[in-house]
């Protein structure tokens, strides 16, 4: 086996990235050296294809996407997982003799996380607050676990419909209401087990949150997908409600573990110990 890796990222405002360390040490832990580069297209004079084009004639072996081209990966590159049509985006693209093949480890790191920190607790009724790239996987993962209603809102309306219409795809029927809410709909959250944010509000460059000043109500738990910065208004806000939340760390980790697997061909042997060394590097 090839003991060297080339990877990188792909996406916008990725400079505080913690991805580079996650898959350098993988490498560590697994014997591999690994070379990760920040890619941006906007940067690099390049439009998404164009650029996946260049990463694949420059010899990598895998990137990670992430916003805001993580449905274009979908529809670009061929699957490398049934769930992928259906899901509808990509963040793991492996370049492979056969050609590029996409997959999605927010879809199963999002299970894995959910697993590891609620057990075999099933969501509930979900208020999931963003229907792009991230909410799409997210969506899949709580109907893999159970999730008994789901309740959809973004600012586009068109996002709602299609991520409704591919949950229901599969034939599954879990009970469900979709709809579109405006901001001040946001204000109570009584009724919900969970809420969860799958929009960029809250990532570096993107302040603010989902939820207005002043929401009220009780929920049980919560996602954040924005994992940089660890603490967001998000979760400040889902915390004074009472909810035990899943901060998108945990997706980032679970994600970027199962994408390393699949770039390198290895199943890591003591994933506990990449974390160990990953918080003690950030601390």
């Amino acid at each position: 086996m090839d003991r060297n890796l080339r990877l990188g990222l792909i996406g916008d405002n990725i400079r505080q990235t913690r991805s580079p360390s996650l898959h350098i040490v993988c490498g560590l832990a697994s014997g591999i050296n690994v070379a990760y580069d920040l890619l941006i297209p906007y940067e690099q004079g390049l439009p998404f294809h164009a650029l996946l084009k260049r990463c694949e004639e420059a010899g990598y072996n895998g990137l990670n996407v992430t916003y805001p081209y993580k449905e274009t990966a979908a529809k670009l590159v061929t699957p490398g997982d049934p769930m992928i049509s259906r899901i509808g985006s990509s963040n793991t693209i492996c370049f492979r003799p056969e050609g590029p093949r996409c997959f999605n480890t927010d879809y199963t790191g999002f299970v894995s996380a959910y697993r590891d920190r609620f057990g075999a607790t099933e969501p509930g009724r979900v208020l999931l607050i963003g229907a792009g790239g991230v909410g799409r996987a997210v969506a899949f993962g709580l109907l893999n676990l159970g999730c008994g209603r789901l309740d959809i809102c973004d600012s586009d309306a068109d996002k709602i419909a299609a991520l409704s219409s591919a949950l229901r795809g599969g034939g599954e029927e879990p009970a469900m209401q979709v709809g579109q809410d405006s901001p001040k709909d946001l204000g109570n959250l009584d009724g919900y087990d969970g809420v969860i944010n799958c929009t960029p509000l809250g990532m570096v460059g993107k302040p603010g949150s989902p939820l207005p000043p002043g929401v009220s109500g009780q929920v049980r738990w919560a996602f954040e997908a924005v994992y940089t910065p660890l603490r967001t208004t998000f979760i400040g806000q889902v915390e004074a409600l009472g909810a035990d939340v899943l901060n998108g760390y945990e997706l980032y980790f679970h994600q970027g573990i199962q994408a390393f697997e699949h770039f390198s061909g290895v199943k890591l042997a003591d994933p506990a110990r990449v974390r160990d060394i990953l918080l003690n590097s950030a601390n």
